[in-house]
């Protein structure tokens, strides 16, 4: 009865058993050739090695997506009150002060926590006569270096952002399209009376209190929403089919 179920054994146990090496933890089957001269020591580095540096070549985003989106749809209310309520305070200070005295004063503010906070915790060591070492030391062994590869990474990134900018730029003040230059020239009226009544602090305090509020709300009347966003944008676009009509060159191009 032994005899049947050795023959059922599996490759890989009749390969182990013959003496081989077993292939390291989480590798693949396909991968099972790949360093046929190298030792299991050495295949697992040169696997690291090469993993290391195709994952250095991705860019490291500060914020992804995902957690961006959590904080304006305040999925975690503590986190997204925290910041709406530090960044409101800074706009309101620099609507009231000039940028100097609020940076000089959230400079004197965290330098009084920190300060503060560190004699406490060397008058607590010395009447309790221990040795924690300095309270920030796990924060002062952070490498926060930037690689001169993650810096090209992120310039070019940039760049990619600019020059997709500078095309929009050169489109619409060189009249490639009619109708979206003067969508930008009646933007433009506009925001001229938008800044006769606000200035730029005004508009960046309005800017964030819709950014904190209209996508929380929207997602909790999105039909009610969509309905009246979908009848709008219907006018809208008939307006704009008028307008194309009544202009001979927009017609004759449609045309063709």
């Amino acid at each position: 009865m032994a005899e049947p179920s050795a023959a059922t054994q599996s490759p890989s146990v009749s390969s182990s058993s013959s003496g081989a090496e077993p292939s390291a933890p989480g590798g693949s089957g396909g991968s099972s050739g790949a360093c046929p001269a190298m030792g299991a020591k050495s295949c697992g580095s040169s696997c690291a090695d090469s993993f290391v540096s195709s994952s250095s070549s991705q860019p490291v985003s500060l914020f992804s997506t995902s957690q961006v989106h959590d904080l304006i749809f305040w999925r975690d209310v503590k986190k997204t009150g925290f910041v709406f309520g530090t960044t409101l305070i800074v706009l309101l200070s620099l609507a009231a002060f000039s940028v100097i005295s609020v940076v000089s004063y959230l400079i004197l503010a965290l330098l009084s926590v920190t300060i503060g906070f560190r004699v406490y915790k060397s008058v607590i060591q010395a009447v309790q006569k221990s040795e924690e070492g300095h309270p920030f030391k796990a924060y002062l062994d952070v490498d926060i270096t930037l690689s001169s590869e993650a810096f090209h990474n992120y310039m070019n990134a940039a760049m990619v952002h600019i020059n997709r900018a500078l095309k929009l730029v050169i489109r619409l003040f060189l009249v490639e399209d009619l109708v979206d230059s003067l969508k930008l020239a009646v933007f433009m009226w506009l925001m001229t009376y938008v800044g006769a009544v606000f200035n730029g602090i005004t508009l960046l305090i309005l800017a964030e209190l819709l950014v904190f509020s209209v996508p929380i709300v929207y997602e909790k009347y999105k039909t009610q929403i969509d309905h009246y966003v979908g009848i709008a944008r219907d006018q809208t676009k008939s307006i704009i089919e008028k307008i194309q009509a009544k202009l001979p060159g927009l017609a004759k191009k449609k045309a063709e």
